[in-house]
C-alpha cells in the first residue's frame, strides 16, 4: 500500500505494488478501506484473487472505478463515494465480480434515494432496484436489503426499461428555450441528438 498527501493534507491510500498488513493475498478473504479517501488506482487488488468481501465505504471513488477480475468477490459496498453512472458500473461488475451476491450503493448519485436528496422518491428508489436486479440478476441483498421474489421477477420482465436516462444540457436547454409544450416531437431519451435545436 502506498501512502500519499491529499492537496488538503488528508492522507489517501493507493492499493499497489504490495498487500496490505502482513498478509499474502491468496489467504485474504476481505478487504476494509472505509473512510480512507483511496485514490483511483485500484489495481493492486488484482493480487487477490481469493478475495470475498470488499468495503470500500466513504472514499472518493467514481465513474472511472476499475475493478480486476475477482472471481470469488461476493460482497462488494461502495457507500458514500461519487458514483454517478449506474449502467456502466453495474456493466463492469457483472464482467469481473461474477459470483457477487451482496451489493450496497447507498449515499451515491446513481442510487436514488429520498434520504440523500429531496429530488428523489419511493418510486425512483424502486426503478433503480428494479434496472440493478436486471443487470445483476444473482444479487441476494441490495443496500443491505433482502431481495424479493416478486423483485426478481419485475426485473426480469421490466427491468431492461427502468434504466434512467439523463438527457444531455443542450437538449434540456432547447426545450426550456423553446417551450417543450410547442412542438410535436418529443424527446425520446437514449437518442443521441435532441430533437430540438437552438
Amino acid at each position: 500500500m502506498e501512502y500519499e498527501k491529499s492537496a488538503a493534507g488528508k492522507e489517501t491510500v493507493s492499493v499497489k505494488n504490495s498487500p496490505p498488513l502482513a498478509c499474502t493475498p491468496d489467504v485474504m478473504g476481505i478487504l476494509w478501506f472505509s473512510t480512507v479517501e483511496l485514490s483511483w488506482s485500484l489495481e493492486g487488488l488484482s493480487a487477490f484473487r481469493s478475495l470475498e468481501e470488499l468495503i470500500l465505504d466513504n472514499n472518493q471513488l467514481g465513474d472511472d472505478l476499475v475493478l480486476p477480475g475477482l472471481p470469488r468477490l461476493h460482497t462488494l459496498t461502495l457507500n458514500k463515494n461519487r458514483i454517478t453512472d449506474l449502467e456502466y458500473l453495474l456493466d463492469h461488475l457483472a464482467e469481473v465480480t461474477p459470483a457477487l451476491e451482496y451489493l450496497s450503493l447507498l449515499g451515491n448519485v446513481a442510487c436514488p434515494n429520498e434520504l440523500v436528496s429531496l429530488e428523489k422518491d419511493e418510486e425512483d428508489y424502486k426503478r433503480y432496484r428494479c434496472f440493478v436486479l436486471y443487470k445483476l440478476p444473482n444479487l441476494k441483498f441490495l443496500d443491505a436489503q433482502k431481495v424479493t421474489r416478486q423483485e426478481r421477477e419485475e426485473a426480469l420482465v421490466r427491468g431492461a426499461f427502468m434504466k434512467v436516462v439523463k438527457p444531455k444540457v443542450s437538449c434540456l436547454l432547447a426545450i426550456l428555450h423553446k417551450g417543450f409544450t410547442s412542438y410535436g416531437s418529443a424527446y425520446t431519451p437514449g437518442h443521441a441528438e435532441c430533437p430540438l435545436s437552438v
